[in-house]
């Protein structure tokens, strides 16, 4: 019963930090192909490591475990993705 919960909650936990994995590729992208992209590709590089852990981890929870310890861990990555996402989108938001 508990995995009822467990599965779906670890699930979107993946789903929001693989929401920050693509949010970086497409800046990363746009900003080399654009002069004077320099400072946030190399923003981007640096927050390559923390993308990427918080989705493994999400990837692990979804497929490993179950019960209360998924459930803690979809919980902990989809938040710890979500900020991490809005940080990003707030450092490069325009305003048109």
């Amino acid at each position: 019963m508990l995995d009822l919960i467990a599965v779906p909650v670890a699930w979107v936990g993946f789903i929001a930090a693989g929401a920050h994995v693509g949010y970086l590729a497409l800046l990363g992208n746009a900003a080399g192909k654009r002069a004077g992209g320099g400072p946030i590709a190399d923003y981007v590089k640096s927050r390559w490591p923390v993308a990427l852990i918080t989705a493994g981890v999400g990837l692990i929870g979804a497929l490993f475990l179950g019960g209360l310890l998924a459930i803690a861990v979809g919980a902990g990555v989809g938040i710890f993705g979500f900020q991490a996402l809005q940080t990003t989108r707030k450092r490069f938001r325009s305003g048109g």
